[in-house]
């Protein structure tokens, strides 16, 4: 009996399964692989290869002798960079835009997914939403320019409008507040409709029979939003508030330069055009190093804190 048990585990061992090899896959799905080849090699170019100048916030960069003949300094360079009073300014500036944008920008494409997809008529849904798209591929060029004509001083439509009706004029673009104020709604004007498309395309997947078996409950349309659009989406709600908290002290270059000006620069002026005035402009490579890799260790940080929160609340988080 016992040699028949081994006989039969030798058959196993000689007929049963095998793993297969890379090889195997590799004469199999060559094609696949050959497709994948030139993404990871972008990936690889563009976001791998230039880590090389992160070395540069470690050493008293020299130009003409190159980053690696270029003398180390340790931690020299963030001291000196944390200490600048700019640097606090710009730190400072950079986290109250993005707080704003947080709690302005963050719940208008929510609330404009929903409003989309509680309208029946199928034209003006298809008008709501070309025209809360179209701002997001306007260069920011142009939406700056439109900005400054309607709220320049005296010439701005909105104040023109305004003294006609016998009032003041607001300084849009010369107050620091009312700059923040107009810095961070024409933001939401231009992404708010760009952004309502990932909750759009959450609600779409909800099963319809919640919504009919609710109706036949007698829920409202209020009461069907609360409680069965909102929970459906939370998860997508806290995915791409983890991705928005990774960039809390990030901010794009272009929508801070075309906006500012000199009579705002106390706030206006954040980490993005600090490196560029500094690392570009002075040629201080050291000091814009520094502060880029600032960003992205604190935005990694972030995300992985709100992540490990979200998991801990019985969310899902981004893995």
């Amino acid at each position: 009996m016992q040699s028949e048990k081994n006989s039969t585990a030798q058959l196993a061992l000689n007929y049963g399964p095998r793993k297969k090899g890379l090889s195997h896959y590799l004469r199999r799905d060559w094609q696949k692989y050959l497709m994948l080849l030139f993404p990871v090699a972008l990936v690889f170019l563009f976001n791998y290869v230039p880590m090389y100048g992160i070395l540069i916030a470690f050493k008293d960069y020299n130009f003409m002798k190159g980053v690696w003949a270029s003398p180390w300094v340790g931690l020299d360079n963030f001291i000196h960079a944390f200490s600048l009073p700019r640097f606090s300014r710009v730190l400072r500036n950079t986290l109250v835009i993005n707080l704003l944008s947080l709690v302005i920008y963050f719940p208008m494409p929510i609330m404009l997914a929903i409003i989309i997809s509680e309208m029946k008529n199928s034209k003006i849904v298809r008008i709501v939403q070309t025209v809360s798209y179209l701002p997001h591929f306007l260069s920011t060029v142009i939406v700056g320019g439109i900005v400054y004509q309607l709220c320049a001083p005296r010439t701005g439509l909105f104040n023109q409008i305004l003294v006609l009706l016998g009032l003041n004029e607001v300084p849009f673009l010369t107050n620091p507040t009312m700059w923040l104020f107009t810095y961070v709604i024409s933001g939401v004007w231009e992404g708010v409709g760009w952004g309502s498309i990932i909750y759009i395309a959450a609600i779409t997947g909800i099963n319809p029979e919640l919504f009919e078996a609710a109706i036949i409950d007698g829920a409202n349309r209020l009461q069907r939003i609360w409680h069965i659009t909102l929970p459906s989406i939370k998860s997508t709600i806290v995915l791409m508030l983890i991705l928005k908290m990774g960039s809390i002290i990030s901010i794009g270059f272009d929508r801070p330069f075309v906006f500012s000006n000199p009579l705002v620069t106390d706030v206006s002026e954040v980490i993005s055009l600090f490196v560029y005035y500094v690392g570009l402009g002075q040629g201080d490579y050291k000091l814009g190093t520094v502060v880029g890799l600032f960003q992205s260790v604190v935005g990694a940080v972030m995300v992985l804190i709100v992540n490990a929160i979200s998991k801990a609340l019985g969310e899902e988080g981004l893995w």
